[in-house]
């Protein structure tokens, strides 16, 4: 993959996260950082506990980190207050998770339109037509009138990936996005990412999968809450596999 000349979309800069607790608390996170790039379908791998999902919640403004910084357009993320951080986090970032999380009260269209209604991205009069748009693209536009429990697993998936694009966010995280998914849906929904990754997003993806490799641009991997130097020690992919460039010391891994 050619570098591409513009600034990073979102830098993370020795990222901490520490939880109290009994004999000194827990540090989930130990100085983390990173840069993602427009182009980039990047890899969050390690073990179970290895921090992950803390990242990547750090990274959308879920939770916030004890210590560094976040920035992403000019924007210190994390000196935000609650309203401007989910302000930022609606238009800047889709967030796509394991379990779907589609409210199951609402259609799928209905689920899609969320995030234009909170945002105000969009005219209300132009939300629902976005909706059907985004869930044509994913292939489940007959499903649109539908409640999700209707729908299969993999149907459900492209839905919360729909609903991720509502806002046209220039980043989509996914945390285990095909953990429920079966190898030919897991398959499609890969080539999904990846080809929003070459339209111009940036993906950012943890995945315990090792066949994965060949989709993904670069490979952060985590052990202990620290980034592994060179990128392949400790992950669940083998050792460097699927990293189009390494890391060094530090914590640092860069685009």
């Amino acid at each position: 993959m050619k570098h591409s000349t513009e600034p990073p979309l979102l830098i993370a800069r020795d990222l901490v996260k520490r939880y109290v607790g009994g004999a000194g608390g827990i540090c989930a996170l130990d100085r983390v950082s990173l840069e993602l790039r427009a182009g980039e379908f990047v890899a969050v791998v390690g073990k179970s506990g290895s921090g992950k999902s803390t990242l990547l919640n750090l990274v959308t403004g879920i939770d916030r980190a004890t210590s560094g910084q976040i920035l992403a357009g000019g924007v210190a993320v994390h000196e935000l207050g609650q309203a401007a951080l989910a302000r930022w986090r609606g238009r800047q970032v889709g967030i796509v998770f394991q379990f779907f999380q589609l409210l199951p009260t609402l259609t799928v269209a209905e689920n899609v339109m969320l995030p234009m209604d909170f945002c105000d991205t969009y005219p209300a009069r132009a939300r629902r037509a976005r909706a059907l748009g985004l869930l044509a693209q994913l292939g489940i536009a007959e499903q649109a009138d539908k409640l999700p429990a209707a729908l299969s697993g993999g149907q459900q998936q492209r839905a919360a990936i729909a609903r991720a694009l509502a806002n046209d966010p220039p980043i989509l995280v996914a945390d285990e996005p095909t953990g429920n998914l079966d190898s030919e849906t897991t398959a499609q929904i890969m080539r999904l990412f990846a080809g929003l990754a070459a339209a111009g997003k940036a993906v950012l993806m943890v995945t315990h999968e090792r066949g994965f490799c060949p989709w993904f641009t670069r490979t952060i991997t985590l052990a202990d809450g620290a980034v592994c130097a060179g990128g392949g020690t400790g992950d669940g992919l083998g050792d460097g596999a699927g990293t189009s460039d390494g890391f060094g010391g530090g914590g640092a891994a860069r685009a």
